[in-house]
């Protein structure tokens, strides 16, 4: 089953974290990501149908939030698992750690594909990260080794062949793993074209960082929530915009909105699988330990999600989009998930 998600105060969840020794809760509590979503709610939904054990609870809170929740602390008050469409980062698990969650069981899944797509009612668009850094960064070159404010308003300002259309791109909120992955793949990736910005890696950190992972906030990028699904909707009624979400979304609404080839690569299974296509990442959900045997049925949902007819190469989850790893990898991370291999940083 889904539900929305309301936030509580740390107060409540503090309340309910120590309210009694043993847990109430008998249903897995799992958060996060907005791209893993889906998958992790068709494999809820099969492990409760299929097991004694009751359905999970899975919430779209995007990677950035859940991570935030499942790291608030222990007990029956804090997420069992979080959802990732990114690796955890040493910042989250120091804050884990300060709350208590000393022990973290890391699982990657699969694949994914961040698309560019719009209606398909327009033409498919044919696009370079170079293209799209300068579409969407705050700052870009002017020619002189120096930036300025991103001045471009029409994609075709920026290569006359691509469309004479404005530009605005709908795309997730800063908490969401595909926000932060598409800053670091697409538009860093665009970035670092520009000799002069990537030499600048090597003597100011910090100062590439924002150049190239900024996006701009004058209108031309729109947040638009953690739902995917919104982003479709939008798209299929406005057919000069163009949307970011992942490869999974695009597969499950491929009748009405179609992915723009990048860097001359379409965004297709067999492409993200073989690392041709260069905005592609890697999948996570992570499992606080602490709550093994103390909420039932998370062992069971581990070993249901690692099983060859759920991840593999002709699991269900591919008919929902997942790119599986490849059988050598599966297999040694389905050791390390079901061995409770902690997490090594």
């Amino acid at each position: 089953m889904t539900a929305t998600y309301t936030p509580l105060t740390a107060a409540v969840l503090f309340a309910l974290a120590s309210a009694a020794p043993a847990f109430a809760r008998d249903q897995i509590s799992i958060v996060g990501s907005s791209t893993v979503f889906p998958f992790s709610t068709s494999v809820a939904e099969r492990f409760g149908k299929s097991t004694d054990f009751k359905t999970p609870v899975v919430e779209s809170t995007g990677s950035g939030g859940g991570l935030k929740l499942f790291c608030s602390g222990i007990g029956e008050g804090f997420p069992d698992i979080a959802n990732a469409s990114r690796r955890i980062k040493s910042s989250e698990v120091e804050k884990c750690a300060e709350n208590g969650v000393t022990e973290i069981v890391e699982a990657t899944i699969g694949f994914d594909g961040i698309v560019l797509a719009n209606s398909r009612n327009a033409p498919m668009l044919e696009i370079t990260t170079r293209d799209i850094f300068l579409a969407l960064a705050k700052d870009v070159p002017n020619g002189d080794g120096t930036t300025q404010p991103n001045p471009y308003t029409m994609w075709n300002e920026i290569d006359p062949d691509l469309p004479a259309v404005k530009i605005e791109v709908l795309g997730p909120p800063p908490t969401s793993g595909t926000r932060d992955a598409f800053a670091e793949l697409a538009l860093e990736g665009g970035c670092k074209s520009f000799d002069w910005i990537s030499a600048l890696a090597q003597s100011d950190k910090d100062a590439y960082k924002a150049l190239c992972h900024t996006i701009r906030e004058d209108g031309a990028f729109v947040e638009a929530g953690e739902n995917d699904n919104l982003i479709v909707q939008k798209l299929q009624a406005n057919s000069s915009a163009f949307g970011v979400f992942g490869y999974s979304f695009l597969e499950q609404n491929s009748d009405s909105v179609q992915g723009a080839a990048i860097n001359g690569v379409n965004p297709e299974f067999e492409e993200i699988a073989e690392g041709n296509y260069p905005i592609a990442r890697s999948l996570f959900f992570y499992v606080k330990k602490a709550h093994i045997g103390m909420v039932p049925g998370i062992e069971a949902f581990l070993a249901e999600f690692t099983d060859e007819d759920t991840w593999g190469e002709d699991g269900y989850l591919v008919d929902k989009g997942l790119i599986p790893l490849g059988g050598d990898v599966r297999t040694v991370w389905s050791a390390k998930i079901n061995g409770l291999e902690l997490l090594d940083m």
